[in-house]
């Protein structure tokens, strides 16, 4: 996660409020499942805790034998990332992106419903941005070899974080900044010409946190009035004809924006790869109240299918960070963003049920 593009939200909060994709089928709710942390519950029973609670699909940020061999027979789909140290090898040598589909995704795909490859975690803008298209090509082809790629194959996309934004605000103006755009314009003809998303980390959490006198609390959460049927406030920013009663479908819909003006077509989607709100850490805003409203909500608001004002009915898949308290990240809200406790107790409920029955 990062919280580089928070000020771009801040100053536009300051000026205006101070006056699932549908790619193949919504798939519910999914979780980050994230292991920076020495005391969490083996891999079968976190599957096993993922299904009890209708969790649908799950994102692994890095290979794991063992968690894949958990996985099998699970029906949870999995986002299969790369370690973003293994990019520049994956760009460079075919041969080592073959052997990593050999080890990793070949010997589960019988069982393991693979829903994409990810090259990479928010490496853009960065030293290893221009290694990303690369891999994702060689990633591809050794799918390809493997009988595992083409259509009803297993996609290869990456994740970026909203920093790779210059412009932000109003959603409509949404562009890619002069660092991200010579690597996001080429990835992006490469994932429109095959029906691909890309994952996108979006977090209201840090443009409030940075400064939560400039935006209001319930539009961070999902809490005005046009988020979550009447409940809370009803802050309500204005673009052109378009009304956003959330940071969340703001930020969505500038990414959005940002693609259509690097080139992308129209139908080139976004899958919400990260988002969650600390339930502790010392920061603003940063509380189990808070943490459990805006999950409940994102859950709801993702459910309902209505989509982004850019998108009017183009569900919004969503993969809520994370699933557990980690304590090995850094001290601080970054070890706070859990749903669950190691223990497997609940941090706060979430119903994912509504993620279907909304």
């Amino acid at each position: 996660m990062r919280m580089a593009a928070a000020a771009l939200w801040i100053s536009a909060c300051s000026c205006s409020l101070l006056l699932s994709l549908s790619f193949s089928g919504v798939e519910g709710i999914g979780v980050n499942y994230g292991m920076i942390a020495n005391n969490l519950p083996s891999p079968d029973k976190v599957i096993a805790l993922c299904k009890s609670r209708s969790i649908t699909d799950v994102r692994l940020f890095h290979p794991d034998t063992t968690v894949l061999a958990a996985l099998q027979g699970s029906g949870l789909g999995v986002v299969l990332g790369t370690l973003n140290e293994d990019l520049a090898r994956l760009a460079s040598d075919p041969s080592f992106a073959a052997s990593w589909v050999q080890a990793y995704v070949q010997p589960f795909a019988g069982a393991v419903r693979f829903r994409y490859v990810a090259a990479g975690n928010e490496v853009i803008p960065g030293d290893l941005a221009s290694y990303v298209l690369p891999a994702m090509q060689n990633l591809e082809s050794a799918l390809c070899a493997a009988g595992l790629g083409g259509d009803g194959g297993v996609p290869v996309t990456t994740a970026v974080s909203t920093s790779v934004l210059g412009s932000s605000y109003p959603p409509s103006q949404g562009a890619f900044s002069e660092a991200a755009l010579p690597s996001l314009a080429p990835i992006a003809s490469f994932l429109a010409s095959r029906s691909t998303p890309l994952l996108v980390n979006v977090y209201p959490y840090f443009a409030y946190s940075a400064d939560p006198s400039s935006v209001p609390l319930d539009y961070a959460l999902l809490q005005s009035a046009s988020a979550s049927g009447g409940a809370g406030g009803a802050v309500t920013v204005t673009d052109g004809g378009a009304s956003y009663g959330n940071m969340f479908d703001a930020i969505v819909d500038a990414v959005y924006a940002a693609l259509e003006r690097a080139g992308a077509p129209a139908g080139l989607e976004v899958v919400v790869s990260e988002t969650g709100w600390p339930s502790g850490g010392g920061r603003a805003g940063a509380s189990v109240g808070n943490a459990a409203a805006y999950v409940n909500n994102v859950v709801r608001h993702v459910g309902s299918g209505r989509g982004t004002p850019r998108r009017p009915g183009k569900a919004v898949e969503a993969f809520v960070f994370a699933i557990f308290n980690e304590n090995k990240k850094p001290e601080g809200v970054e070890q706070h963003f859990g749903l669950f406790q190691p223990d497997m107790t609940e941090v706060y409920h979430v119903d994912f049920t509504a993620a279907s029955s909304s």
